[in-house]
């Protein structure tokens, strides 16, 4: 279905609430927060969830497509470790984190392979099919403990640690599986242990620390910690304190002539949908080990359906501002770039240049532009396009930027001290 070119996407969405969000455990909020700058759940003990979504780099990384296990660093200067340098670059750009422990997010990753369902005896629909263990408290506790089963992102290469290992006979939740490994380090550790007994009383010798009490550790840590809701776009919701100037006439354009607010609607500016708007694609792409070309297909290696090609789903846009890079790949570093992309699709991608993303230097396993260089693929992006032209001028350009300035909450800024010194298992904090 195309978008109309000068559609009125309607009234503005209500002000978020409270009700919006799950409730959050503050004890196992405070557990979360250890495991997710404690490298202690990576294969090799040198990656932890911070690594690739850090508060400095609003929840992402800070670049188009990260280095995971074989890097060195943190953010755009992460760099290759040369005595155990990465397979390949992360095929998919980090996405940030903020408001996920919203109601409203029912589907997770780029591709939605993530997704509620409560036909399934787990409640979640996730790759590992009926091998999906029960426990998790939701969608998001389930999303924070599949990046551990990834070999370039942190497990390790295949062969050189336990974890690793067992992955790679896929081995994930029968006992003894990775996840069953992961447990016997957080538990072997007093600190963490400790604090477990006291937020989960029931969690004794008769019934163990399981893996996923790990996970709902994290959710509620990313729920609550990363809830962004009070941005000068909430406050003029709420009506505090109305937007003026570039901002409220790029509220009027994102709700009016420019259709941004088509697919990104609703309280969190997203539809939790999944469209094909022509985005660049570069890196080496989701693909199988067995796959040589970097293509994404997005959506369609999950539903199977070939009207999916290309589809991803809907960003929140809630600080966007921070989050640069930008799309599944994150082709545009700079928002302004991202916002004429949207505005005109096929404008956007015969226009786009290797110089708009940020990628850190690597050896590539693939070439990061094969995609990008092949007029196939190009036409192919572009037939599957659903997004119709909006003639913009420069300085409505701008007034959206300034309206996505305006959905910054001030507590998420980098400056907000959340990090730990020290972390129970000892190891280094990114």
């Amino acid at each position: 279905v195309l978008m109309p070119a000068m559609a009125n996407a309607g009234p503005l969405p209500a002000p978020v609430t409270d009700a919006d969000f799950r409730p959050v455990d503050p004890a196992l909020a405070a557990i979360g927060r250890d495991l997710y700058f404690d490298r202690i759940l990576s294969g090799n003990r040198n990656i932890s969830c911070a690594t690739c979504h850090h508060p400095r780099f609003g929840t992402s990384d800070g670049v188009s497509l990260g280095i995971g296990e074989g890097g060195i660093g943190l953010g755009p200067e992460r760099r290759i470790d040369p005595d155990n340098p990465p397979e390949q670059r992360i095929g998919r750009n980090a996405p940030a984190l903020f408001n996920l422990g919203a109601y409203a997010f029912t589907h997770l990753f780029h591709d939605g392979r993530l997704e509620e369902d409560p036909d399934l005896p787990s409640g979640i629909r996730t790759p590992l099919g009926e091998d999906m263990a029960q426990g998790f408290d939701g969608i998001l506790a389930a999303q924070t403990m599949f990046p551990v089963l990834a070999p370039d992102e942190m497990s390790g290469h295949y062969g050189e640690n336990e974890i690793s290992k067992a992955v790679r006979q896929g081995l994930i939740t029968v006992p003894g599986g990775a996840w069953d490994l992961l447990t016997a380090r957080v538990a072997a550790i007093p600190n963490y242990r400790d604090a477990f007994a006291l937020a989960l009383p029931e969690t004794d010798a008769a019934q163990p620390l399981a893996f996923t009490d790990i996970a709902n550790a994290l959710e509620a840590f990313i729920a609550l910690e990363f809830r962004a809701d009070n941005s000068p776009f909430d406050r003029h919701l709420r009506g505090e304190e109305a937007l003026t100037g570039s901002a409220l006439a790029g509220l009027e354009l994102f709700y009016g002539k420019a259709g941004c607010a088509i697919c990104h609607s609703g309280p969190f500016q997203t539809d939790h949908t999944f469209h094909a708007v022509a985005m660049p694609q570069i890196g080496p792409g989701r693909t199988a080990r067995f796959e040589t070309h970097s293509r994404d297909d997005g959506r369609l290696r999950v539903t199977g359906d070939p009207a999916d090609a290309f589809r991803f789903r809907t960003p929140s846009l809630r600080n966007v501002a921070l989050t640069a890079p930008y799309g599944h790949a994150g082709a545009y570093s700079d928002l302004r770039d991202a916002v004429r992309h949207m505005a005109d699709p096929p404008s956007g991608l015969a226009s786009w240049n290797p110089d708009m993303a940020l990628l850190p230097e690597m050896p590539a396993s693939k070439d990061d532009f094969a995609t990008m260089n092949d007029p196939a693929q190009r036409t192919a992006l572009l037939e599957a396009n659903e997004a119709r032209p909006v003639a913009l001028s420069d300085a409505e350009i701008d007034a959206l930027v300034a309206f996505l300035d305006a959905l910054t909450d001030p507590s998420s800024l980098p400056e907000r001290a959340m990090v730990p010194d020290a972390v129970p298992s000892g190891l280094p904090v990114d």
